[in-house]
């Protein structure tokens, strides 16, 4: 199994056992599913007390989206403006980071372009995006964006594909 991190911050965003889809050459995009977590009962085999009869017990089962939850993103939010202030910020330094990993100039190219017309299509649909950040809340990291398939049932999430360092596990 292959873990993407996130290239700034080193935050686990996504693995490839989500099946990934490349878009347009500059990210990713993986289909999630809600779960529920929480509300688990355990019976140890002893007799439940008169008192713990009487409280009873709450269902705390919550649902969440699997990706969400299990690389423990947080949601933020942005206005348009302050999302593209974010974006130039960071697009500048997967740049640097690519450099000094040794990218070529082709490359870098490809990747400026792509991620160009890429970002005009994210502004272009903002309102539907929700946005999310790595475990570490890190304000110069990537946003990972969250949005539904046309069903309106399908979670997905995008995430820029030379933002992320592979790490085998």
């Amino acid at each position: 199994m292959i873990i993407y991190k996130d290239l700034i911050t080193g935050d686990e965003i996504i693995s490839d056992s989500y099946n990934l889809k490349e878009i347009d050459g500059i990210a990713y995009e993986a289909d999630c599913k809600k779960i529920s977590v929480g509300g688990e009962s355990f019976d140890v085999g002893g007799n439940p007390s008169a008192e713990d009869a009487e409280e009873g017990v709450e269902d705390s089962a919550q649902q969440v989206i699997d990706v969400v939850h299990s690389f423990r993103l947080s949601e933020t939010s942005f206005d348009k403006k302050s999302y593209l202030t974010h974006l130039k910020t960071y697009m500048k330094k997967v740049k640097e980071a690519l450099k000094e990993k040794g990218a070529g100039e082709d490359e870098i190219k490809a990747f400026e372009s792509g991620a160009q017309g890429f970002a005009k299509k994210i502004v272009g649909n903002f309102k539907d995006y929700e946005f999310l950040i790595g475990e570490s809340m890190d304000p110069d990291g990537m946003v990972i964006l969250l949005n539904y398939r046309e069903d309106g049932v399908t979670p997905f999430v995008t995430v820029w594909k030379h933002g992320l360092s592979e790490m085998k596990v």
